[in-house]
């Protein structure tokens, strides 16, 4: 039995694994086409994961109980904790770190911009489920945000774009030519405005970079949408599946009952098993997992 910290992608052949520091660190690969499966006992309870610092996880001093369905892996007190050290949230304005700016692909139109720091490379991106994405630019974190307000600015371009959003679109995606040509559009036109751009961002020359095969999405057609969504998981219950593709903290897994979204957040917290098939038959039952809902509709598309 092992307490999961969730999913997480390391740049090691840029595997997608599920990892856990417990007793130090480990990953195990999740590749394509791999046997998912996980149980819960029927009293097992959800914990707060607690904070990362120095690569490493500090305990919740609280020990503090998440609900099942919860889709962060922190009680309040140890998400404000994370906070205080965010980049993300602009806490730390003075990191000297070199941080890049990126443009990153979710589908047709469906675009944001976004920085990360320059040592973690594509990880970032790997993260957030980018199909595909291009480096903009280079320099101190300043001239990064300055950056990402120009482009919401003068261009309309978001930072953030909603999982439902990015979700539906897996499922219409157009070539790897076409994606690369939309990114480079829009690279062409934020080097169009160098004029408003910080003189010490240092602009990186176009090149898109595709995970659409990594992810398991590369098929033509594209893979339909799951006939179902696992909305939390609970005690006595087990969720077993191939899996499909792997898309940021999304798994897709097929199923006897049908093709499955399984958001790996909700895993986070929990002391999860790994049941053999023929030693746990609530790994064998008809519904692997509760509750259970469909998604929405995709929206039609414009053209």
């Amino acid at each position: 039995m092992w307490r999961s910290t969730g999913m997480g992608w390391r740049e090691e052949g840029a595997r997608w694994t599920w990892w856990h520091p417990s007793y130090g660190r480990r990953a195990s690969p999740l590749p394509l086409g791999a046997e998912l499966r996980l149980a819960l006992d029927a009293a097992a309870v959800r914990r707060c994961a607690g904070v990362w610092r120095a690569d490493r996880a500090v305990p919740c001093p609280r020990g503090a109980e998440l609900p099942p369905a919860a889709r962060r892996d922190q009680c309040e007190e140890c998400g404000a904790l994370d906070r205080r050290s965010s980049v993300a949230a602009d806490t730390v304005p003075d990191d000297p770190r070199p941080y890049r700016v990126y443009l990153a692909y979710f589908g047709p139109g469906l675009l944001k911009v976004g920085i990360t720091a320059a040592a973690r490379g594509r990880l970032r991106l790997l993260e957030q489920a980018a199909v595909c994405f291009a480096f903009l630019g280079e320099g101190p974190l300043m001239a990064a945000r300055r950056t990402e307000s120009v482009l919401g600015a003068a261009l309309g371009v978001p930072d953030r774009v909603a999982d439902p959003a990015k979700r539906a679109a897996r499922h219409r995606l157009p070539g790897p030519a076409d994606r690369a040509a939309e990114v480079a559009r829009l690279h062409a036109r934020v080097t169009a405005l160098r004029d408003r751009l910080p003189e010490a961002l240092a602009l990186a020359e176009p090149r898109c970079v595709d995970h659409a095969g990594l992810f398991g999405l590369a098929a033509d057609p594209p893979p339909p949408p799951p006939a179902a969504e696992v909305t939390a998981l609970l005690p006595g219950h087990a969720l077993a599946g191939t899996v499909r593709a792997v898309a940021g903290h999304d798994v897709y897994l097929d199923t006897p009952g049908g093709p499955l979204l399984f958001d790996a957040r909700l895993a986070a917290g929990w002391p999860l098993r790994r049941p053999a098939a023929d030693q746990d038959p609530a790994v064998s039952a008809p519904a692997p997992t509760a509750p259970l809902r469909s998604p929405p509709p995709l929206p039609e598309a414009l053209f």
